[in-house]
């Protein structure tokens, strides 16, 4: 039975031992320094996306790390036309630490990093997120604003070690506004402007310890229905959710929580997604677009994520009894295979 965490607490016990369950306000505390795991196992990342109203163009930022190795990277896309516009990286061996990533979601942090053509400046100050990162080829400046105020956070534990735990606050509905350029393969510079009400950004930001080999599914979007800001947060196969679902709606402000959801696919990735709950208070199908593949093989890693971009239509259930019918919204779903 899922737990509804209201009282403020730790992350981890004394023991290291995950206190299990989920909230929408950040109630318990995470500090690195009580993770009792094997040296280079912990992993911590910021991600950061920003999709168009219209499911055209998509921006990913991220700042992360997995111990012996961090990243830095921006991805850009256009969907639909099925074009990569950005992809570029560095790679930090043995980041260890040394990347200071807050131990807070919510509460006013900083990220700051300069190394040769790599510089990232990420704010947050009573709630409001400032990120600018440049690359050799890419800057930007986006200010993301929520529109809600309740987030999805989830402490999961996993049943290969009682000290394994997946740490996640996922925010939806940010207003997205700032400018976007960059060089492409002509040399030529090209500018978006992100307006109001145009875009909207999504945070991931997850902290833990868990299995060398594991996979997920996951499925994130927001946009309008109805004329009143519609968000949503999917996911299912990752550590034992059975006090922790990452399932979840908003609409018109408020939080309405789903139970253990299941996210299915052929093995054509580009045909029919669905994705539905077991209380029958989800029933969705996505069409897929766009699918951006990603692959990581460096010595003993071995990564692969379709995060596949889509039309999604069906409808889902409030917690009032309300049916909201979703036409078209776009959105993804993706599902990763990983060993690291």
């Amino acid at each position: 039975m899922e737990k509804l965490l209201t009282e403020p607490g730790f992350v981890l016990d004394k023991k290291g031992r995950p206190q299990p369950g989920y909230s929408t306000q950040e109630v318990l505390t995470y500090r690195r320094k009580d993770i009792k795991a094997k040296p280079f196992r912990i992993k911590e990342w910021d991600f950061y996306q920003m999709e168009d109203v219209n499911g055209q163009y998509c921006i990913q930022l991220t700042y992360g790390h997995a111990d012996y190795i961090g990243q830095i990277g921006v991805m850009m896309f256009d969907i639909k036309n099925s074009q990569w516009i950005i992809n570029e990286s560095t790679l930090i061996p043995l980041a260890m630490n040394r990347m200071k990533l807050p131990e807070s979601a919510s509460k006013d942090n900083e990220i700051h990093y300069r190394k040769g053509k790599y510089v990232v400046d990420f704010i947050c100050h009573d709630h409001i997120r400032d990120l600018s990162l440049k690359t050799p080829h890419f800057e930007c400046q986006i200010h993301l604003e929520p529109q809600i105020n309740h987030a999805l956070i989830i402490n999961v534990p996993f049943d290969e070690s009682p000290r394994h735990f997946y740490y996640n606050y996922k925010l939806n509905c940010m207003k997205a506004t700032g400018m976007v350029k960059w060089v492409d393969d002509n040399h030529e510079v090209n500018v978006i402007s992100l307006t109001d009400n145009t875009y909207y950004g999504l945070l991931d930001w997850g902290r833990g310890v868990w299995p060398f080999s594991n996979e997920w599914f996951w499925s994130n979007g927001q946009g309008m229905v109805d004329g009143q800001l519609f968000g949503f947060n999917l996911g299912c196969g990752f550590g034992n959710t059975d006090t922790a679902s990452e399932n979840i709606l908003f609409y018109e402000g408020q939080p309405h929580k789903l139970s253990q959801v299941t996210i299915s696919h052929t093995d054509d990735y580009m045909a029919e997604w669905t994705l539905k709950d077991k209380e029958g208070r989800c029933q969705l199908t996505m069409t897929p677009e766009f699918d951006r593949i990603t692959r990581d093989h460096i010595l003993f890693v071995d990564n692969c994520t379709h995060q596949v971009f889509g039309r999604f239509n069906g409808k889902v259930i409030l917690d009032d009894g309300r049916e909201l019918i979703i036409k078209d919204l776009p959105a993804f779903a993706e599902h990763a295979v990983n060993n690291w």
